[in-house]
């Protein structure tokens, strides 16, 4: 690559960046399921990730290492200037699926970390910005949350459109939605449009990404399946396999049958799905390297947005703001 092409490529900061879904999404030069996901001529120079564990698997996959300070004593001065920031503020406020809480929204700690995103964008004046989160956060706080943080980020001056999209309908086995906000600063003469996005790709079925040898310790035992049955809590979310799988959370790592998290059948009984096969689900690629303990890589897999789905918002930003 010449000096002038290095000095076209546009360059990106992201901001809670997990184990590096987004990140992956905005780079490109990927495959998944046999299709080559382009470079989007997008160059991530700085990760902030507060989280060590999620740092760790994002270090051994992009050989960056991420800023692991609390995201509220960063000065944006310790950040590159950049075109775009992204992030997926944490989202565990907003989301319906998280049990035994209350969906807190903007009125907990970890909602309101939107705020931080907010200063530093305001502050960096990137050409563009990208957030992510739950589709929880459409109705949180009786509606009143979406529309706040709409506000803010269009108040840090940009022109600002958003959309829930559904990983599924992006080749993705997965029918994960996630609400997806661009934001272009105001003085640019570009525009973002989600129709440019929308592809609807074939659905791509479970049975594509599963493993056929999955060792016993991912099996339920047979006493543990008797028990959930006796206590008549049984939830056990078996996925078909020929369609695409629902949400998976941060929590599928524990054992628990007792569950909203989907489970797989086998000819005996059930099982869970491994480490490797929620990284597919959630549309990392093989060449994805899974390091530490299993439980930490399905808490960051689990938290993670799926690469190919961020691809295509990414390509087309990649377009509109190169061009």
């Amino acid at each position: 690559m010449s000096r002038d092409e290095g000095d076209r490529r546009l360059k990106a900061a992201s901001l809670f960046c997990g184990c590096g879904g987004l990140d992956l999404g905005a780079e490109g030069g990927f495959n998944y399921l046999g299709d080559h996901y382009g470079d989007n001529g997008i160059d991530v120079i700085y990760a902030n990730e507060i989280n060590k564990r999620a740092a760790r698997l994002y270090e051994a996959n992009f050989g960056r290492v991420p800023d692991c300070r609390d995201i509220c004593t960063v000065d944006s001065k310790d950040i590159p200037d950049v075109d775009i920031v992204m992030g997926g503020f944490p989202c565990q406020s907003f989301s319906v699926a998280a049990e035994g809480t209350k969906r807190l929204g903007i009125k907990d700690e970890r909602g309101r970390l939107f705020f931080e995103m907010c200063r530093i964008i305001r502050e960096k004046q990137p050409k563009c910005f990208v957030a992510e989160n739950v589709k929880g956060l459409l109705t949180a706080n009786d509606g009143e949350a979406y529309p706040l943080i709409m506000s803010e980020f269009r108040g840090c001056g940009y022109r600002v459109v958003s959309s829930l999209m559904n990983a599924s309908e992006y080749g993705v086995p997965q029918k994960r939605e996630r609400v997806i906000m661009v934001g272009i600063r105001n003085d640019l003469p570009v525009d973002f449009d989600f129709s440019s996005v929308f592809v609807n790709k074939d659905v791509v079925p479970l049975s594509a990404v599963l493993e056929d040898d999955v060792p016993l310790k991912y099996h339920y035992s047979k006493e543990s399946i008797d028990k959930v049955k006796r206590s008549g809590k049984r939830k056990f979310r078996v996925q078909d396999s020929d369609g695409p799988c629902i949400t998976i959370g941060s929590h599928i790592w524990k054992t628990s049958l007792n569950s909203s998290d989907p489970v797989l059948r086998t000819k005996d009984g059930y099982r869970r799905f491994t480490p490797r096969e929620v990284a597919r689900v959630q549309s990392f690629p093989d060449s994805y390297v899974l390091c530490g303990r299993k439980e930490h890589q399905y808490h960051a897999l689990g938290n993670a947005v799926p690469p190919v789905m961020a691809w295509y918002v990414f390509n087309r930003i990649g377009k509109i703001l190169s061009g």
